[in-house]
C-alpha cells in the first residue's frame, strides 16, 4: 500500500509499504477516507523526535471504514465508518478503568524507552516513532488499529468525514484542556495558540461556562477564525501588551485558567542557549522551548491553574518555576483521554455545538503528502490543517 513516510534527509514522500495485518484478536484494520495534519506532527519534520526512523508512516488523526477484525472485537464491523483516537490504549489496566488512557500500562510498544525517556510507560499513539512506543500512522491507505474496541468510534451520519477526523485527537485534546483547567461559570481563560487545538480549547472553554475567553496569536485568518467560528475574543501578541491586556479584561487580577496550546515546534529561530548549541552541534533533539508556557505562568492569576496542551517531548531552558510557587499556581497536563471523551464529542459535533468544518482549510490527495505539510507548516495561503485523501 501507499503512505506517507518521513524519510530523513530527504523529507517526507510517498512510499510503498507492507500492508497492514491482524496481530491480536483485538485488532482491526481500516480503510483510511481522511487524515488531518497535526501540529504534534511538526518536530517529527525536523528530525527532532527521538527515535524516529527511515520509513516511519505518519499521521495521528484519521478515520475510515472498517474491513477487517479480529475475532475478539465486538463492537465493530466490516463496513463500520470509524474515527479512531489519535493514542493507543489496552482499556483494561489501572489507570484506563480510572478514565485516563493517555497514560495506559498497556498501549505503547516501546514501554522501555519511555520509561527510560519519563520514568514510565504511556500509552502509544498512531504516526510516532516505532521504538519510541508509537504505531505505524493514517498518512495511508489502510491502518492496522490495535484495542479496536475501546479506541475507534462509530462516527454519526450527520457529521461528514471532514469533520468527523477531528475528533480523533483536536477537539478531545481541547476539551482536555477546559477539563483540566476545571473551567467554571463565569472564569477568565485565556490560550496561547489559535490553530485547531487552541480553538477547540477556546470551545470547550465556552461551553464550560467561562465568561470570557481570550485567544492569543499573531496570525489575522487565524484570529479571524477563532473570532467567527468559536465566538472568543483574540489578541495580536505582536500588536499589544498581552499581559496588560488579559489583566484589563479580568478584573485586573490575571485569568482564572491560562492554556498553552503551542508546542514545542519551535519558533525558527536559532539556538539560544548552551544546551541548544551542543544539542545542534551533536545533531541531538534540542531542549524544547516552552515560550508560551512561560508567558501563560505570568499571566496567571494568583492562586489560578496553568495548562499545558502542547506536545513537548523533553527538557525545557528556564522555566519560570519560582512564579508557579509564588502564586501558588496548579500546573497540570496530559495526553488526551479521547477513549473516554469521543463518543461525547460526536453528539456535541452532531448537534452543532462544536464546529470543526472551518478546520480543513485545505485538500490535498496523500501523493501531494509532502506539500500539504509545507504548507500546514508555513501557515501558506490561511492553512489552518490539510487533509489528505489515499
Amino acid at each position: 500500500m501507499r503512505a506517507l513516510c518521513w524519510l530523513g534527509d530527504e523529507g517526507l514522500g510517498v512510499r510503498e509499504v507492507p500492508d497492514p495485518e491482524l496481530r491480536n484478536a483485538a485488532d482491526a484494520v481500516v480503510r483510511v477516507r481522511r487524515s488531518s495534519t497535526s501540529g504534534a506532527d511538526l518536530p517529527l519534520l525536523g528530525g527532532r523526535m527521538p527515535y524516529q526512523s527511515v520509513g516511519d508512516v505518519l499521521g495521528r488523526e484519521f478515520l475510515g471504514d472498517v474491513v477487517e477484525v479480529g475475532s475478539g472485537v465486538r463492537r465493530h464491523r466490516v463496513g463500520d465508518r470509524v474515527v479512531v483516537c489519535a493514542v493507543v490504549a489496552c482499556g483494561g489496566c489501572w489507570f484506563c478503568r480510572q478514565g485516563r488512557y493517555g497514560c495506559c500500562d498497556n498501549g505503547s510498544t516501546g514501554p522501555a524507552v519511555a520509561e527510560q525517556a519519563w520514568g514510565q510507560p504511556t500509552g502509544g499513539c498512531f504516526g510516532q516513532p516505532r521504538a519510541a512506543g508509537g504505531f505505524a500512522g493514517g498518512h495511508a491507505e489502510y491502518v492496522r488499529v490495535p484495542y479496536a474496541d475501546v479506541g475507534a468510534f462509530a462516527v454519526p451520519e450527520s457529521v461528514d468525514d471532514d469533520r468527523a477526523v477531528f475528533a480523533a485527537d483536536t477537539v478531545p485534546t481541547g476539551w482536555l484542556g477546559a477539563e483540566l483547567g476545571e473551567v467554571r461559570p463565569g472564569d477568565v481563560v485565556a490560550v496561547w495558540g489559535a490553530g485547531a487545538v487552541g480553538q477547540m480549547t477556546a470551545r470547550a472553554a465556552l461551553l464550560h461556562g467561562a465568561s470570557r475567553v481570550v485567544v492569543i496569536d499573531r496570525h489575522p485568518d487565524r484570529l479571524r477564525a477563532t473570532e467567527r467560528h468559536v465566538g472568543a475574543e483574540t489578541l495580536d501578541y505582536e500588536a499589544t501588551d498581552v499581559a496588560a491586556e488579559l489583566r484589563e479584561r479580568s478584573g485586573g487580577r490575571g485569568p482564572d485558567v491560562c492554556v498553552e496550546a503551542v508546542g514545542a515546534a519551535g519558533d525558527g529561530a536559532g539556538p539560544r542557549s548552551l544546551a541548544e548549541r551542543f544539542a545542534t552541534a551533536a545533531r541531538a533533539a534540542p531542549p524544547d522551548r516552552p515560550i508560551a508556557v512561560r508567558e501563560a505562568v505570568h499571566a496567571c492569576r494568583k492562586g489560578g491553574t496553568v495548562v499545558v496542551l502542547g506536545a513537548f517531548a523533553g527538557g525545557v531552558d528556564a522555566f519560570p518555576l519560582g512564579a508557579v510557587m509564588h502564586k501558588g499556581l496548579t500546573v497540570r497536563s496530559s495526553r488526551q483521554h479521547g477513549q473516554r471523551l469521543i463518543p461525547m464529542l460526536l453528539e456535541r459535533m452532531a448537534g452543532g455545538e462544536i464546529d470543526t468544518a472551518h478546520l480543513a482549510t485545505h485538500h490535498l490527495p496523500l501523493e501531494q503528502g509532502a506539500h500539504g505539510y509545507a504548507l500546514f507548516r508555513d501557515r501558506v495561503d490561511g492553512c489552518l490543517r490539510t487533509l489528505f485523501t489515499p
